[in-house]
């Protein structure tokens, strides 16, 4: 091990010295993006609370063709403005993003009401202005509910029970836990884990590899008696390392920036405690030997650190595509899904952070496929370098 230890010792110093790239493994990713996430989503969150609460104006046109309405909106909350001129001047005003939605009544809006006539609105908005969604959201809810009530009073006055209307009264149960709903919204914490341990050890990769080899002390390194394999594995384990850091780093910073997310005002209790921020790092550790070794084989095929910049950019790509596809497709765990790393530490983790049982068995799958691929991996890149095509 002694050779080993000399190689890892060696790589460990570089790194250290490499100060700005070591900022950018070590601080870029790990700490800001959590910070950035959770600002993000605060203010996200907040912004949701307040729209959904506050006083919101709507521009009506012929406003005095429906006085009930109105009073209608007011108490929704609701605020009552004057509109533009005409329907024209409306589409233009919504469609500048000078106002999100307009509401336009005609001029026989109380005649067809006297008459039983189904009462036509125009709602002028545009579904592409996302920041105007909850505001023409309130809108239609209020439209709806004032449609609701007014076919229930016309039914009253009938003598007949509005409820004869409604043949099923449904009762929504359910079960999912506060933790579990919080899971939703934290289940791509894993891509933000995976993604600092690979940043964290991308660097030291290229500069080992490409980097040994555009300085041209690769071939004066090679020519010490010093077994290829030795030579490679201590890379490999200095890189691990470095990973473990950034993934260490990216975990504390989730875990205190977390409390200020404030997901009790939407009923979730994130499960992120000191537990389970070491039972996260005891699962996601295994694959820093599969990035470790990716990253080093990627490398040693390129001639220039740049193109190994470039290459192992696009690599990063690789083990976090799974966990964006399954996050929209909302996949469960498997036993097959299991054998599959990345995937599967994105899986067990959503389930640890969910507060739900995770299986034994399931862990002690991910955890030797894993290691099994980061072996597969490293035993090629001793292969490699003992190729003598390495120098170029």
């Amino acid at each position: 091990m002694r050779p080993v230890l000399t190689v890892f010792a060696k790589e460990v110093i570089d790194n250290l010295r490499d100060r700005r790239s070591l900022l950018t493994a070590l601080f870029g990713m790990p700490i800001a993006m959590p910070i950035f996430f959770v600002v993000l989503i605060s203010f996200q969150i907040e912004r949701n609370i307040d729209s959904a609460e506050e006083l919101i104006e709507l521009p009506v046109i012929g406003a005095e063709h429906a006085p009930n309405l109105l009073r209608y909106l007011e108490s929704r909350n609701i605020d009552i403005v004057a509109g533009p001129a005409d329907g024209a001047a409306a589409a233009e005003a919504v469609q500048a993003g000078d106002e999100d939605v307009v509401l336009l009544i005609p001029a026989d809006f109380g005649e067809e009401l006297a008459g039983m006539i189904p009462a036509t609105v125009e709602l002028y908005l545009d579904q592409a202005n996302t920041s105007g969604n909850a505001d023409i959201g309130r809108v239609r809810d209020a439209l709806f509910g004032y449609n609701q009530a007014l076919a229930g009073i016309r039914l009253s006055a009938r003598g007949v029970n509005p409820a004869l209307l409604r043949p099923l009264n449904i009762d929504h149960i359910d079960v999912s836990t506060p933790s579990g709903r919080a899971a939703i919204l934290l289940g791509m914490l894993s891509y933000f884990f995976l993604f600092a341990l690979l940043m964290g050890g991308m660097y030291l990769a290229i500069d080992a590899t490409a980097g040994e080899r555009e300085r041209g002390s690769l071939e004066p390194l090679l020519s010490l008696p010093l077994a290829r394999a030795h030579l490679i594995i201590g890379k490999i384990a200095a890189t691990c390392v470095f990973m473990a850091i950034a993934l260490a780093l990216c975990l504390l910073s989730f875990f205190a920036a977390l409390p200020f997310l404030p997901l009790e005002q939407l009923g979730m209790t994130p499960n992120f405690s000191l537990a389970v921020v070491l039972a996260a790092f005891a699962l996601l550790l295994p694959f820093t030997l599969v990035s470790a070794s990716m990253m080093t084989l990627a490398a040693s095929f390129t001639k220039s650190y740049k193109e190994a910049q470039t290459w192992l950019g696009v690599l990063l790509l690789v083990p976090t595509m799974p966990i964006l596809i399954v996050s929209i497709l909302t996949v469960q765990p498997r036993f097959e899904f299991m054998f599959i790393p990345a995937l599967s530490q994105h899986l067990i983790l959503v389930d640890i952070v969910s507060n739900e049982p995770v299986s034994a068995l399931h862990i002690a799958i991910s955890a030797t496929s894993t290691l099994t691929l980061g072996a597969i991996l490293t035993w090629l890149c001793v292969r490699l370098y003992h190729r003598e095509a390495l120098l170029g």
